[in-house]
């Protein structure tokens, strides 16, 4: 169910209240205190977009497979853009990026306890009819930018809802490879050598080779090793910061 709220500090926040239950959807019109991913601001136009959280409940799913929770997460974004005619991919661990531009951000909190996972609250900021964003965030683009259109921001919300239903059913019958798979095979860069940067700020060059099923991200260094970096380790250089 899609709850809609003119106003909230964060809809993650909000999504934490207990009258919330599994893939309802809690969208706000304005969030004064946005959250993103590595601890940044969330911005979006007023009336634009979608910024909302979706509560799942995946008490079947080990703590170390939470990763798989972030996989589905970001298919069923890929395959609602699809439906649009937006071809997408995803930047680890879960932003959406059509060609180089984010057209998505997605930050995911869990709630744990000693027997495993009992809620997961997922924030997503969906860039929909926004033409003009400011100056200051690197690469932002929209639907309307990329269609040059206009797009019903409900309906847009209903599709991703279905499939992420679709995907979350998925994980929950066992598929757990295919998902694997499909992640893989849509990664921003995949096979492609780029920058990225330490948490030190220290930058080397690596090629994307894919993903642990625990969520680490597997790079290739130009000395021919693999090394594996957990969320926060690293972080890939955008090129106008190269």
């Amino acid at each position: 169910m899609i709850h809609y709220i003119e106003q909230t500090t964060s809809t993650n926040d909000e999504a934490r209240k207990e009258c919330y239950d599994h893939l309802d959807a809690i969208w706000s019109e304005y969030q004064t205190s946005g959250r993103g991913q590595r601890g940044h601001s969330w911005h979006s136009a007023e009336g634009e977009n979608v910024t909302f959280s979706v509560v799942l409940k995946p008490t079947f799913l080990p703590v170390v497979e939470q990763f798989l929770l972030s996989e589905v997460v970001a298919l069923a974004l890929v395959d609602t853009m699809a439906e649009y005619g937006i071809e997408c991919r995803i930047k680890w661990t879960n932003d959406l990026y059509a060609g180089n531009s984010k057209l998505a951000g997605v930050l995911i909190e869990h709630q744990l306890s000693t027997e495993g996972i009992v809620r997961t609250i997922v924030g997503i900021g969906l860039n929909i009819n926004q033409r003009e964003f400011p100056a200051d965030l690197p690469n932002p683009t929209s639907m309307a930018l990329l269609r040059s259109a206009s797009f019903d921001r409900r309906e847009v919300l209903e599709r991703y809802m279905a499939n992420l239903e679709a995907w979350y059913g998925r994980l929950l019958e066992g598929n757990k490879s295919a998902i694997e798979e499909r992640y893989r095979e849509l990664m921003y860069h995949l096979d492609e050598q780029h920058i990225y940067a330490l948490a030190s700020g220290e930058k080397f060059r690596a090629i994307i080779r894919g993903v642990r099923p625990s969520g680490e991200l597997r790079l290739e260094h130009e000395d021919g090793t693999i090394r594996e970096y957990a969320f926060k380790e690293v972080e890939f250089v955008l090129p106008h910061k190269q």
